[in-house]
């Protein structure tokens, strides 16, 4: 991909492909970008601004092929490929990561769950035992792990990432509420704070109650 894509535009295609998906279910097989346009609150123009990043995928008068958008949307989501994901951290949010199957239809394959309660050892959370920290780089060592997900307190979350990254861990999927000091700055983090995201629909429910 030569050009740089605004994050805005990356934030919408995991919509457009959940959409998608929707209407392939439904048994659709072409869609307009007006069309689009109704189901997702986002200007046909703005559609087609986005999908021309990525080379347009539509045809004049015809709109577009949904099963080929879905796939072609897939594949710069880097989803036609497997990715495997540690989760550090098994507490309630730990363990509900590894019970929610739709990771696993998306192709996101949870293969380790870790934790520094020995109360926790061997305890099993969709289909994985939990096993501790101090067996991270033993299991690294022999499973290819592509994402790890944060999921433990924010004052070890440093140091953690740090030990995942000499492992070879490239990518870290940050529920910890912290903004993580990587010793490389190549390493792709995703952070998700959940009291973030309640602050803001608090603020918008604050802004409907005073209009």
């Amino acid at each position: 991909m030569g050009k740089e894509i605004s994050q805005a535009v990356i934030r919408r295609m995991p919509r457009y492909y959940r959409y998608l998906g929707d209407l392939l279910d439904e048994g659709v097989e072409r869609v307009s970008s007006n069309e689009l346009s109704e189901k997702m609150k986002v200007t046909a123009s703005q559609i087609r601004q986005d999908l021309n990043n990525f080379g347009g995928f539509g045809q004049q008068g015809y709109g577009y092929n949904v099963q080929y958008l879905y796939d072609e949307i897939g594949k710069i989501l880097g989803l036609e490929k497997q990715h495997n994901i540690i989760v550090i951290g098994a507490g309630n949010l730990g363990q509900a990561l590894a019970n929610y199957s739709k990771f696993r239809k998306l192709g996101f394959m949870i293969i380790g769950l870790f934790d520094v309660n020995p109360a926790l050892t061997g305890t099993i959370q969709g289909g994985i035992p939990i096993m501790m920290l101090d067996e991270l780089e033993d299991f690294a060592a022999s499973h290819q792990v592509d994402i790890a997900a944060f999921t433990m307190p924010k004052h070890s979350a440093d140091s953690i990432a740090n030990r995942l990254i000499k492992l070879g861990i490239r990518a870290i999927w940050n529920f910890a509420h912290v903004d993580l000091d990587l010793m490389d700055q190549n390493v792709v983090v995703e952070n998700v704070h959940l009291s973030d995201s309640l602050m803001q629909l608090s603020y918008n429910m604050r802004c409907k109650n005073e209009k």
